[in-house]
């Protein structure tokens, strides 16, 4: 099998993933996962699909990420492995779609605007 490769972004934060055959080694911009990611909630966000097909141990998955903070390119890694797996084999699409992991989240930080301190926020009214 070749390699599959497939592009994930969340807020700021874009992952590109490299996905191959070997035995379920994740190395994040040349770190592995568990040095990348602390946390073990964002190592179970960027695993789901791999758990939900139950594949982990079958792929070797090579991801490169950049921008963002760690919660958006923990789910960024995340589509962008589901979208290499469809990739790899459409008939595992409906189990990936029914758990959310197809959907890219479209929230992303509301613009500034002129004359405000943010986005919404307004300077103090002073009624004298």
């Amino acid at each position: 099998m070749e390699v599959v490769n497939a592009i994930g972004r969340r807020k700021a934060a874009v992952a590109r993933v490299y996905v191959k055959e070997g035995n379920g080694k994740i190395t994040i911009n040349k770190r592995d996962l568990t040095n990348y990611f602390p946390s073990s909630i964002l190592q179970y966000v960027v695993k789901q699909p791999l758990t939900t097909l139950n594949v982990a141990e079958q792929y070797d998955i090579q991801l490169n990420l950049f921008g963002g903070g760690f919660k958006g390119q923990s789910e960024a890694a995340r589509l962008a492995i589901t979208r290499a797996l469809i990739k790899i084999n459409p008939d595992s699409k409906p189990a990936l779609k029914a758990e959310g992991f197809t959907t890219r989240d479209p929230r992303a930080v509301e613009r500034k605007k002129p004359g405000r301190p943010k986005a919404r926020k307004r300077f103090q009214f002073s009624k004298r």
